[in-house]
């Protein structure tokens, strides 16, 4: 058992988690060192807090923390190989960046996760990670199932699951971290599991993953539409450009919707350019919509379905169930429609400045 002494040896590195834009906040039992301690050794939390979001040379990073370069990189290596910080290559060799927890280091324990880190990430959830959820701009950004928008309404790329997986090289599919979490914990969901994907820009890239399994354009293809035949909700990275996953969420186990259910936050994910309508005309009131919408947008009208706007995040995992198609999303007012940042680094800037980390 950890004593509070060695969980002291963490509290850099949580501290630099925190200072990310994605944030890392504290939790009043210590729970978020807690995680730490499992994950890292000592010297490991040591040499990762030395990281920088911006990936560096290894002797860089050993300069930086007064190491000895040859014993810094195989640590560094097997880090990286453990999904704990980032690896990218570069002319002059391997480079090292630190990872955010969320989305990042945890989400690369899919393989590790056991019982002891399930738990201990179920009371870090509900001790601090609504802090790091109720911050704009999100961390997820909602995108419509692509056959429910109307007819002849202009589609943004990224608003398109399609597009977004035409701008890939590469298609992988992973397991649902937060589904074998909550399993874990005692409170398991049907949604099936395998239908967490992951993008890359070069070709081939996932061919020799221990972690990834490798998809075809086609499969990945396939592999949304099960999970959009599943009741599962598409969401990506919150920027219009770039992108490197989609998950396919559900408000009883994901991590970031289930913090409406669990923890009472409104917004937690950023809505698409889309809200559901209903065609009165068409509508029989059979309410088998109700129980697709996980986001409670729909209820029980005079003679009809009815439409909370502020309540829809514009997915139309709802629109295919029913069966008069009475249901078709059509472009949110403008007013109500905030555009992602368009990139990476402006996300960033965005989220620091909410935090008042900027």
């Amino acid at each position: 058992m950890e004593t509070e002494i060695d969980l002291e040896l963490y509290r850099p590195l949580a501290a630099c988690l925190d200072a990310l834009p994605n944030g890392f906040p504290p939790a009043a039992d210590h729970s978020e060192l807690r995680l730490l301690s499992v994950l890292f050794t000592p010297q490991e939390a040591r040499l990762a807090s030395a990281l920088r979001p911006e990936p560096e040379p290894p002797a860089l990073v050993a300069a930086r923390c007064s190491a000895d370069p040859q014993q810094v990189q195989p640590m560094l290596k097997s880090m990286a190989k453990r999904g704990l910080i980032t690896c990218t290559r570069a002319e002059d060799g391997l480079r090292y960046a630190l990872m955010p927890f969320v989305v990042g280091i945890y989400e690369m324990q899919v393989n590790r996760i056991d019982a002891e880190l399930a738990s201990l990430f179920e009371t870090y959830y509900r001790q601090a990670f609504g802090r790091l959820l109720a911050v704009a701009p999100q961390v997820h950004r909602v995108i419509p199932v692509q056959e429910t928008i109307k007819a002849g309404l202009e589609i943004a790329p990224y608003e398109s699951v399609s597009a977004i997986l035409d701008r890939a090289q590469a298609w992988g599919v992973v397991d649902c971290i937060c589904r074998k979490q909550k399993a874990l914990v005692g409170d398991p969901c049907e949604h099936p599991l395998d239908v967490c994907m992951v993008l890359g820009s070069t070709p081939g890239m996932f061919d020799a993953s221990s972690v990834v399994r490798a998809l075809s354009r086609d499969q990945a293809q396939a592999t949304l539409q099960r999970a959009a035949a599943a009741g599962l909700v598409h969401s990506v990275s919150n920027t219009q450009e770039g992108g490197w996953y989609i998950c396919n969420c559900c408000t009883c186990s994901c991590g970031i919707l289930r913090g409406m259910a669990d923890l009472g936050l409104a917004n937690v994910v950023a809505r698409s350019a889309y809200v559901n309508t209903v065609d009165e005309t068409l509508c029989g009131a059979c309410l088998a919509c109700l129980d697709a919408c996980q986001f409670s947008a729909l209820s029980q009208g005079q003679w009809t379905v009815q439409v909370d706007e502020h309540r829809c995040v514009g997915c139309g995992v709802c629109v295919p169930v029913c069966p008069e198609q009475a249901l078709v999303l059509v472009n949110r007012p403008s007013a109500d429609f905030v555009p992602p940042p368009v990139s990476e680094a402006e996300w960033r800037s965005m989220r620091l400045a909410s935090r008042g980390l900027s």
